[in-house]
């Protein structure tokens, strides 16, 4: 696996909006936010659970020898990991809601899409059968998108 420029450029603004989102929230005891919160950890629980942690990479690139995974919420959905984190920090901008912090959110929002859809390109190209599986699944949310 090489990774290269434009990867570390994904990660490095994912991480960065991240904690921005993260250390801007306020503490709430809201159930729906943490419901969301909770829900959003399971999902990634269950995504690296499905995957192997051996696979986990957070950068787009893919390794050697990682399969391609379509068992588990990857079933459903191609990117379970990134919708996990999409799904916590909506719930933490929700705690403290701002126009700038929206703004955070939506930056993060998409460094996320141009980062699977770079992930995808590469996918496509590793694994023939991948083109029918994005077909047949939605990319973020079950039976919606």
């Amino acid at each position: 696996m090489r990774t290269n420029l434009l990867s570390y450029l994904f990660v490095l603004i994912q991480g960065v909006f991240i904690i921005i989102i993260g250390l801007t929230s306020k503490p709430n005891t809201n159930l729906l936010i943490w419901t969301g919160v909770i829900g959003g950890v399971a999902l990634m629980i269950w995504a690296l659970a499905t995957m192997k942690l051996r696979n986990l990479n957070v950068f787009p690139d893919l390794k050697e020898t990682s399969p391609l995974v379509t068992s588990g919420p990857y079933r459903w959905i191609r990117h379970p990991m990134y919708a996990a984190v999409l799904l916590i920090t909506l719930m933490l901008l929700l705690t403290n809601t701002t126009p700038l912090r929206v703004g955070y959110w939506l930056i993060l929002f998409l460094d996320l899409w141009f980062k699977f859809r770079y992930e995808e390109s590469l996918l496509i190209a590793r694994y023939p059968e991948y083109a029918e599986y994005k077909r047949t699944t939605k990319t973020l949310i079950p039976f919606v998108i």
